[in-house]
Order: structure tokens, then sequence, then C-alpha cells
């Protein structure tokens, strides 16, 4: 899981990113409900991705994004999210763990849309790929009060900071096997 910083921040979130794409098959992402995982406002993503080696270059050819934000109930104490939640996810991203079964793009207003890996470039590799619109009334939701403001921006700078700290402890491994 990555909070949404990692996948649109400049200098090392992209170099993560172009580093992922090239040595992995970045396949798919899963776009969660806001607050899920982490603090309140915190948005966050799974993503699906296979290793191809560390020679590999160009290994993503497209990425499949899922919405599970925009036009879904508001997720927490009163109504949690549950497996149910994910079953059109399931049923869209298919049997195969790898990313390779049969897929629908599903267009401007379905959730499940694919990207090329073209279209990320000219982007700058931004992975925080939205399409969904949310309606006015909820676009407008998040936190108010400025101790939940503080929370959820300091959510985000932890969770960023434990991202950033983990992959670069990775690549460090990586390259000290390389020696």
């Amino acid at each position: 899981m990555l909070p949404d910083n990692v996948l649109f921040e400049e200098n090392v979130g992209r170099e993560i990113r172009s580093w992922l794409m090239d040595q992995c098959n970045l396949h798919t992402i899963l776009r969660l409900p806001v607050g899920i995982f982490y603090a309140q406002g915190v948005k966050t993503n799974v993503i699906f991705f296979t290793k191809i080696g560390d020679e590999a270059t160009n290994s993503t050819k497209e990425v499949w994004f899922y919405d599970m934000r925009a036009k879904m109930p508001s997720f927490g104490k009163t109504r949690p999210l549950t497996g149910k939640d994910f079953d059109s996810f399931i049923k869209a991203f298919g049997d195969d763990a790898f990313g390779n079964s049969r897929r629908k793009d599903e267009g401007a207003e379905g959730r499940f849309r694919k990207f090329t890996r073209q279209e990320i470039a000219k982007g700058n590799d931004n992975l925080d790929i939205s399409w969904l619109r949310q309606d006015n009334e909820k676009a407008n939701e998040g936190p108010t009060d400025l101790d939940d403001i503080a929370a959820a921006i300091l959510g985000h700078l932890r969770s960023a900071l434990d991202e950033i700290e983990s992959v670069t402890e990775e690549l460090a491994e990586t390259e000290a096997s390389k020696v």
C-alpha cells in the first residue's frame, strides 16, 4: 500500500515510479477510499506488480486503474469497508494474479481504466490518475476542522516517509547484492 503522494511526487517519488515501471510489470493500481488505512483524509493505493529483473527496462506496457473513491459511500464506523465492497474490483481484475486476465476498459464513466506506458510518460510518470468526479456535494467533503486537517497532513507525511525509507532500504539491498 502506498499513500497518494508517492504516485505523483517529483524527485525520489518519480525515480521510484520509473524504476518500478522499468524493472517490474506494474499492472494494476487500486485507488482505495480515503482514510481507510491511514489518518482521516489520507488517500491510499494498492499497487500490483511483478518483478521482471534488475537489468529489465520498459517492463510495464500498460497500467490498469480501479477507482474505489469517486461516487462511493463514505466509509467509517457507521459504514465499514467490507469484503463485499471489493467484489466488482475482483471481477474486473480477473483470475490471474499477475494481471494477465482479459480485462475491459470501462471508459470515462467506469471504475476500471487502462492507460499505456506512453500516456503515463507524457504525464511525467505521474500515477495519480483519476477520471471519475465526485458530485459537487461530495467533492467538498473532507476534513474541515484545523485539527483534522493537521492530522491528515501529518498522516500523509509519516506515510510518505515510511514508504520512502522502505524503498531506499530495498534499493540499497539490491545495490549491495550486485557488489
